[in-house]
């Protein structure tokens, strides 16, 4: 490992993401601590993190994501957390400006990693994912995530921030049924989230912003150039927005306490 005086914690959150995790350790063999905190996984997933000595394992019921972070973040001994899924990989480019940054001893406090979504071994250029950007590394003691932001969390920084020039890899889809599974996880959490906050659901959003989300990302947003692929992805998402606003009818229709 490069000597660096700051030391780095690796959280992971997780729940079923065997098909990932020998690939994502092997990833993060440069950092000083590996912290999972899973979601008692049913598909052995938390097994086989237990033939690893090297990490600490954590079943911790899942409320949502912003609850589950913080959580992971309480756990962290280390100066810096990198936060990265199950699904991501860092490059060696990546792994090196990591390290840059955190020797450089600058004011900034949070970095966003530009993220290349990989479908079927391809990376995506367009479809709407070209600016996809997300905090994955943070001084402890700096940062947060929101609580009311229970999916699509945002990160509340104290400080500077920056934004790495290399990009980490999201290997997010292994199957239509599997990001469709995702998508309605992510779609359902989101609704809860609008409910929470007194919105109901209407023509508009069964209709008009699932059209508008296909044809930005697919026409607009070139994901035409993507191929077939480009095609699944934004159709898929654009099925995300109607499923929000399908959960969210569904809860404005259960009785009232």
């Amino acid at each position: 490992m490069e000597e660096i005086q700051s030391k780095i914690s690796a959280l992971i959150i997780t729940f079923n993401e065997i098909n990932h995790i020998d690939e994502l350790i092997r990833h993060l063999n440069f950092v000083d601590e590996i912290i999972v905190i899973d979601s008692f996984s049913t598909d052995g997933t938390f097994e086989k993190l237990k033939t690893y000595q090297n990490i600490k394992i954590i079943q911790r019921e899942f409320l949502n994501f912003a609850d589950q972070r913080n959580f992971a973040i309480k756990q962290a001994s280390k100066d810096w957390i990198l936060f990265i899924d199950a699904d991501e990989r860092i490059s060696p480019k990546l792994k090196k400006e990591i390290f840059d940054v955190i020797k450089s001893r600058n004011n900034e406090v949070a970095y966003k990693f530009s993220r290349k979504f990989v479908f079927k071994n391809k990376i995506l250029r367009f479809s709407g994912l070209q600016t996809d950007k997300v905090f994955r590394l943070f001084k402890k003691g700096y940062a947060s995530y929101f609580e009311n932001k229970i999916v699509h969390e945002q990160l509340d920084v104290k400080g500077k921030t920056g934004v790495l020039k290399h990009d980490m890899l999201h290997y997010s889809f292994s199957s239509i049924q599997h990001y469709r599974k995702k998508t309605e996880h992510y779609a359902s959490l989101k609704a809860l989230e609008l409910y929470k906050r007194g919105k109901k659901p209407n023509y508009f959003h069964f209709y008009i912003r699932p059209a508008y989300k296909f044809l930005t990302n697919y026409a607009l947003r070139l994901g035409f150039l993507d191929g077939k692929a480009g095609y699944t992805v934004c159709r898929l998402n654009a099925y995300g927005v109607f499923f929000r606003y399908k959960e969210l009818k569904r809860l404005h229709s259960l009785p009232k306490l």
